[in-house]
């Protein structure tokens, strides 16, 4: 199987301010067409090439790093873009997710206020995440190209917090980035639909 780099589910000037053309030029045609391509090259000719993508980033974890890298970047990636849109963010969350957020997390405030600061205090490359596990949510963060599956979870919303990712627009601001992400990107209806498959 080989895999392709998803269409932006959005035109490139669609979420400015919050993030411009530019970034998502940069990022999706560029940065993410990257690990497309170069995942493709390495799974040629490998038990990998026959697997499903979630499949591979837990397969490859801790036995092969350039694979894994790749895999889980474009994993991440692939689920990134369609968890923003335009006038998305705000309070409006569906009620199954607002009911776990309340019973899981503390309520709203208090798991924007924990997932702003997961992505702050990522050291370096990496990503914060909204997951389940174990059929509660939890806030999580992780390195490079790592995710929740690797954890024995699932990602239900995620923000990648490389500066590829925000440098244009924020320069070292990450904090700004993930509150206008947040605030103003954010795809809850896109988020349900990852919190149906958990």
């Amino acid at each position: 199987m080989s895999f392709t780099l998803p269409d932006l589910p959005y035109a490139y000037d669609a979420l400015q301010p919050y993030m411009s053309a530019e970034t998502l030029e940069y990022h999706h045609d560029k940065h993410h067409q990257k690990y497309v391509d170069t995942l493709n090259d390495l799974i040629k000719g490998t038990p990998y090439e026959n697997m499903e993508l979630e499949q591979i980033v837990k397969e490859s974890y801790g036995k092969d790093d350039k694979v894994f890298n790749n895999a889980g970047q474009h994993f991440n990636h692939t689920h990134f873009w369609p968890w923003m849109k335009k006038g998305g963010g705000g309070t409006k969350v569906p009620g199954k997710l607002q009911g776990m957020i309340d019973s899981d997390l503390g309520g709203f405030d208090k798991m924007r206020e924990d997932f702003i600061a997961a992505g702050g205090a990522q050291f370096g490359s990496g990503w914060a995440w909204l997951a389940v596990k174990d059929g509660k949510l939890q806030v999580m963060k992780s390195p490079n190209g790592e995710n929740p599956l690797i954890q024995g979870a699932w990602p239900i919303l995620g923000v990648d917090v490389w500066e590829h990712s925000y440098y244009i627009d924020y320069r070292n601001a990450r904090p700004k980035y993930l509150e206008a992400f947040f605030d103003n990107l954010v795809n809850w209806e896109h988020v349900e639909e990852m919190l149906e498959k958990a």
